[in-house]
């Protein structure tokens, strides 16, 4: 009996030191959150998540808080104590999130100290906390601090800053003011979202990054995403839900998504890293000519599935057309790209590259054929049909997609999700100059052969009876 109850006491040990080292079985075992890896493994100093509920996300950032307080990040190299600040939209939303997130994936034994703005310490994930210092590896503390947003602005100003996480997306002027915080120490800002207030400066600057800003990262986090959540569960979920509310509760998007030429672009399925394009891929240069607004080239390539890869990308503008055929060239050349018997290099283009102008007595098209790069106007310009069979090509009749972007397109990449319908058919004419040239490339190709209607019963052995009687004849 005695030894009975010394194994009990011992597996309660046990459990107990496993709970309250929840830090160490966090994505471990069978079953792994992918998408949460990728988020700790990206090195990115502007890092988004977006996701809806129960996607995991908010797991993946309080993680990242104590991975950053403890210095034991298993993917990055922490060389000192930390300060950070933690910052929901409310001090009750903080209370009942972020900070109940966080103190579950703190031992009680890191921690070296709580001060608390309400509420009692000893009970602190009922009241709200200012700051906890946390005892890390290298023998000092760090400092985690919350904030709410309801406190304005004024109450962000001042500290110096390792990193600061949002929890949901905070007010632009909040959003500002961080990044300031964490310029001095080269720190870093991740949030955790999802998009309920439509179009804002989250969707410009971060999801569609304008600014073309190389450090910033966003990924979408969905039900499919979590392997913790069983099926009957979603099910559940999505009864009580309508369309809008499943875009944004269960998959994260945006809400104000409507007016988007090409909802069908998915990122995590059109978006992929580049490889080696076998040289009988390659196939022609698409390109939109501009010289105050920027000149899109990208290069593409065909398998023998007739799924299409854009595999690189030109994008600049006030260049003279000497200047972007060198580009074009050294692209080429870096990608082995094939020329004609000629030497010379193939693309389509806008008709109107052929005009000539008062300045110039040579058009666009005589300019860049006397610098190597030979271009076909002869392009099927028609907006709505191109728009329609790009977008078979982004996902077919099946949900299945026969076009691939490199990720180092950024600018295609950036222009095709924010392409948006203007007046009756017509998307509105800014910043489209990829979406131009990526409708003369896929115009090009040819008519999708529609599958043969099967055959019926009578004909299938109508077949069978001819070829019996020619056995029968020779």
């Amino acid at each position: 009996m005695n030894v009975i109850n010394e194994i009990l006491k011992i597996e309660k040990i046990l459990k107990s030191r496993k709970e309250k080292n929840k830090l160490q079985t966090y994505n471990t075992g069978d079953k792994i959150h992918k998408k949460q890896i990728e988020f700790h493994k990206c090195n990115k100093k502007n890092r988004w998540v977006f996701g809806g509920n129960r996607t995991g996300k908010t797991e993946c950032g309080a993680v990242e808080v104590v991975y950053l307080a403890r210095g034991c990040h298993p993917y990055k190299k922490i060389t000192h104590a930390t300060t950070g600040w933690v910052v929901s939209l409310s001090t009750q939303v903080q209370r009942d999130v972020a900070q109940s997130k966080i103190l579950q994936y703190l031992n009680p034994d890191w921690i070296e100290e709580i001060v608390m703005l309400s509420g009692r310490k000893d009970s602190c994930q009922n009241g709200v906390i200012d700051y906890i210092l946390v005892k890390n590896q290298f023998g000092t503390t760090s400092k985690i601090g919350f904030k709410s947003c309801d406190q304005g602005r004024e109450k962000f100003q001042g500290t110096s800053l390792d990193y600061v996480w949002f929890d949901e997306e905070p007010p632009y002027d909040i959003y500002a003011e961080c990044r300031m915080r964490v310029l001095d120490k080269n720190g870093e800002i991740f949030a955790t979202m999802t998009p309920l207030k439509g179009m804002t400066y989250v969707y410009d600057e971060i999801y569609l990054n304008k600014y073309n800003d190389p450090n910033i990262w966003c990924e979408f986090m969905t039900w499919q995403d979590n392997p913790f959540i069983s099926e009957e569960a979603k099910n559940a979920m999505r009864a009580s839900m309508s369309e809008d509310e499943l875009r944004s509760r269960e998959r994260g998007e945006f809400l104000d998504l409507g007016g988007l030429v090409y909802p069908e672009f998915d990122q995590n399925v059109n978006v992929i890293e580049p490889f080696n394009i076998p040289y009988e891929w390659q196939d022609k240069l698409s390109i939109d000519p501009g010289l105050k607004n920027p000149l899109s080239c990208h290069w593409y390539a065909i398998d023998y599935d007739g799924n299409v890869y854009v595999v690189a990308e030109h994008y600049e503008k006030e260049k003279d057309i000497v200047y972007h055929a060198n580009e074009i060239h050294k692209i080429s050349n870096k990608l082995n790209w094939h020329r004609n018997s000629n030497g010379m290099i193939e693309a389509l283009i806008d008709s109107a590259a052929n005009q000539t102008t008062l300045a110039s007595s040579k058009s666009v098209s005589d300019l860049f054929y006397e610098n190597g790069i030979l271009v076909n106007s002869n392009v099927n310009k028609d907006v709505f049909s191109g728009i329609q069979k790009v977008k078979s090509y982004l996902k077919n009749s099946l949900g299945q997609s026969k076009l691939f972007i490199f990720n180092t397109c950024k600018n295609l990449i950036r222009e095709i999700k924010a392409y948006r319908w203007g007046k009756g058919e017509n998307p509105i004419k800014v910043d489209d100059h990829s979406m131009d040239e990526l409708r003369y490339y896929i115009m090009s190709r040819p008519e999708n052969k529609k599958p043969a209607k099967p055959k019926s019963i009578l004909e299938l052995e109508k077949e069978k009876l001819i070829k019996n009687l020619r056995q029968k004849r020779f």
